[in-house]
């Protein structure tokens, strides 16, 4: 991940937080734009066509060959004749669109969200969402050594810009941890990056803060990188790392283009050569970036030029800055937006997207109104978009390589690093001997499974059976005692141990299971803590199966897309009890739980692909 070409999006988005700076986060975005009048869009030719700063853009500009369309350009050759134009300052692209300076705006769905009364309160400016371009994969919530998963925000104080695009992503986040935005506490930033008042400096400076929100070269200026803790060296925040990152949680940030529903009904044909036009970049754009990558592309190269022309040196100092724009966002192409404004139980879907935007514009006081936005009412079976484009197929397939996931939990379990990879966790308990479990009675915890692994696209969630040891503690007892090698002192329910003549703690999971593997209670026909702890092993991934399955079949009968692959089972048996030595039935049905891990895997675990969707 490239740090330059995340400064630029800074940039970008500093713009639009700059020209809220002064208001409270509560101020109606239609107070923002202020008393601008609604005109007609009259000039058609060239027709002006917002950009900013991102990776998605470039396809756009490569799609034009230039700020205004070049012949033999894709757009040239679908007979487009458009003018690219800046339109990092949000506010004013919604009084140009307003004003019929231009009939699109550029942005995220939940910026295009907040914006919603302001171009929904006239007919004419009702917004179209036309396409979706891509996710965002560089924004980080950095959080100090206390805050381990998102769950531990409970409490805590967060910074994070004005209005800026974090709003959003902090909250999914919260909702990720059925939390709320009462539950923490708000320390508004007035800009993005780069200045004593963004979110990573005030981080930096007062440790009052318990986490912030940053992009990625503030995010490797605070903690040293994605997998790092910072060592209160070279600038960074001794202990601080990131809590969670679109790096996984890949399905919150998505970039559209948002047309007027006047322009839109008038111009059909010409708004639908534009986003075919936009696809075919796309699909073209993914090639010559991966011979780029491995051979080098003239083509591609000359698009990092002129990406670096347009955003300017300062902005884009290298071409490899441009490739990491590129690099760093994920397109969904063509089988992207078909399965976002059509495919039923997307979670991650047009309307999933339209009621979150929705709910946060007028929960946080940005609308007052819910004025909705209309879905792409494009023919994505007609011969523009079919018989124009290549990569059209819509099987998505399996987005993990299940053995692989599966071999890394098992090893971050064995190798104590397991915390470190886990975004968040919670569990559900079981009876003694249960062996199935209903949606009757588990239904809410199967939806938010399913949700969860949706939103965190890129994340492998591990369903961890667990067992109570209190078996295997009265089997090991009664063998130790029947070989000789055991003591026992005292008075029942005040025993002591010692074996071989040395104490032993019988709450000490770790040595306990050493022992018991490296046969200290082994030769008695009758009673054998190793069979017993293997038992134990063997039920509690038969456990995590069934509730794997279950959820599966949940998804299912709800109408919900799921990927089997990214949801693995993995028994742990005895290993990690809630309570080592239990006392009593209650003590044990602690231990007796299924867990729920939101997990960070190598990305040799996915298998890549060329869009997202």
């Amino acid at each position: 991940m490239n740090p330059n070409h995340c400064l630029a999006v800074a940039v970008a988005l500093g713009v639009w937080g700059a020209s809220l700076a002064g208001h409270a986060q509560e101020k109606r975005f239609l107070d923002l734009v202020g008393p601008a009048a609604v005109g007609p869009v009259t000039q058609t030719a060239p027709l002006q066509v917002p950009f900013i700063t991102w990776g998605g853009d470039m396809a756009t500009f490569y799609a034009n060959g230039g700020l205004t369309t070049q012949p033999n350009s894709l757009f040239h050759k679908q007979g487009l004749n458009l003018r690219l134009t800046p339109g990092d300052d949000f506010v004013q692209q919604v009084r140009d669109y307003r004003a019929g300076k231009s009939p699109f705006l550029r942005g995220t769905f939940r910026m295009i969200g907040l914006a919603s009364e302001v171009i929904g309160s006239d007919p004419r400016t009702k917004g179209v969402v036309l396409m979706q371009m891509t996710w965002s994969a560089g924004d980080h919530l950095v959080g100090r050594s206390h805050i381990r998963t998102v769950a531990d925000l409970k409490g805590k104080t967060v910074v994070l810009q004005q209005s800026g695009p974090h709003v959003g992503m902090l909250n999914d986040v919260l909702q990720s941890a059925k939390l709320g935005w009462d539950d923490i506490k708000i320390v508004w930033a007035k800009d993005l990056s780069a200045s004593p008042q963004s979110p990573p400096e005030m981080f930096r400076q007062q440790p009052a803060i318990d986490a912030c929100f940053a992009i990625t070269p503030d995010m490797v200026g605070l903690c040293g990188g994605l997998q790092n803790s910072g060592s209160g060296a070279e600038g960074t925040v001794k202990g601080a790392r990131v809590v969670v990152s679109t790096a996984q949680l890949s399905r919150s940030i998505a970039d559209v283009y948002v047309c007027r529903k006047d322009f839109y009904d008038a111009q059909k044909p010409l708004v639908t050569k534009f986003v075919a036009g936009y696809l075919k970049a796309c699909e073209e754009l993914v090639d010559l970036k991966r011979q780029y990558e491995t051979a080098g592309s003239p083509a591609y190269a000359k698009l990092l030029e002129l990406t670096r022309t347009i955003y300017g040196t300062q902005t884009i100092p290298t071409l490899e800055d441009a490739h990491g724009l590129l690099a760093d966002c994920t397109f969904v192409g063509y089988p992207g937006n078909v399965s976002f404004f059509t495919e039923k139980g997307n979670l991650h879907g047009f309307e999933a997207f339209q009621k979150s935007a929705l709910d946060l514009a007028t929960s946080r006081g940005y609308a007052r109104e819910r004025m909705g936005l209309f879905p792409s009412g494009l023919d994505y079976q007609s011969p523009m978009f079919l018989s124009y484009l290549t990569k059209t197929r819509l099987d998505r397939g399996e987005r993990f390589r299940a053995e692989a996931v599966l071999s890394e939990i098992e090893a971050l379990s064995t190798g104590g690093a397991l915390d470190e990879r886990t975004i968040l966790a919670f569990t559900i308990n079981f009876e003694a001997n249960q062996e199935h479990f209903s949606a009757v009675q588990y239904g809410a915890e199967f939806q938010r499974v399913v949700e969860t692994a949706d939103k965190f696209g890129n994340a492998a969630i591990a369903i961890r059976g667990h067992a109570d040891p209190t078996k295997t503690l009265a089997d090991l007892v009664r063998a130790g005692i029947a070989k000789g090698v055991l003591k026992r002192a005292g008075t029942a329910g005040n025993y002591s141990y010692s074996l071989n003549g040395n104490l032993l703690d019988l709450a000490a999971t770790t040595q306990i299971t050493q022992l018991i593997e490296g046969g200290a209670f082994d030769g008695l026909p009758d009673v054998n803590p190793r069979e017993t702890m293997q038992a134990a092993l063997n039920l509690s991934r038969l456990r995590a199966e069934s509730v794997r399955d279950a959820v599966v079949d949940y998804a299912k009968s709800k109408g919900l897309t799921l990927d089997k692959s990214q949801i693995q089972p993995v028994g742990v048996g005895i290993r990690e009890p809630f309570v080592a030595k239990p006392r009593n039935l209650d003590e044990a049905r602690q231990n007796m739980r299924v867990e729920f891990r939101i997990v960070r895997v190598a990305a040799e675990a996915t298998k890549a692909s060329d869009f997202d969707f």
